[in-house]
């Protein structure tokens, strides 16, 4: 069985640079073979091209609703032969077209401890709950809202002095180790 994989991503695209680079510099047999992005204009877009790899944006408002855009996101993943949906930031829930053709092959990052301070502004969550240890967990996704079984979960400590900027940078280096070692793992067990 082939294997390949696709990220999708919304935003500046730091876990995907990551996860490209480490596939290249390690020479993973299965590249990134293509990125997926909801937000035309996104900074992963100009990321994706200077790492060589195709992209493909698309502005949801713009689809009749989200079966449709998923519909279409489907039909560019079959051109790729895609097997494996890859999240890095991508700040959208996936919804039944995409869960049932890539059920249990759709694999998310999330800068919590989940289930701590699941969706959207976890980093302030953490921050404004006054915690200590913060951190990074990678898991299946499902319907829900980071709510997939867990796969890899990595502390991050959180300093009394730690600002957004601070935790978000301590975070994202947690991150860039902890993704590629797990995307690469279960892309092996799979081979």
């Amino acid at each position: 069985m082939v294997v390949t994989i696709a990220v999708f991503a919304s935003g500046s695209g730091s876990n995907f640079a990551r996860l490209v680079e480490v596939s290249q510099q390690e020479g993973w047999r299965v590249p990134v073979s293509v990125l997926i992005c909801d937000r035309p204009g996104a900074t992963v877009l100009e990321r994706a091209e200077r790492l060589g790899v195709p992209q493909h944006a698309f502005a949801p408002r713009t689809f009749s609703d989200k079966a449709a855009y998923e519909a279409a996101v489907r039909d560019v993943l079959r051109r790729y032969d895609v097997s494996w949906l890859v999240l890095a930031g991508y700040m959208r829930l996936i919804g039944p077209t995409l869960l049932d053709k890539f059920a249990g092959r759709i694999v998310n990052i999330h800068p919590s401890l989940l289930p701590s301070f699941p969706g959207k502004d976890a980093i302030g969550q953490a921050l404004q709950h006054g915690v200590k240890v913060t951190g990074v967990t990678v898991h299946y996704v499902d319907a829900g809202m980071d709510t997939g079984p867990i796969i890899a979960q990595r502390a991050v400590s959180v300093a009394e002095t730690d600002s957004r900027e601070t935790l978000t940078a301590k975070i994202q280096a947690v991150e860039h180790e902890l993704y590629p070692e797990v995307i690469r793992r279960l892309i092996e067990e799979t081979q």
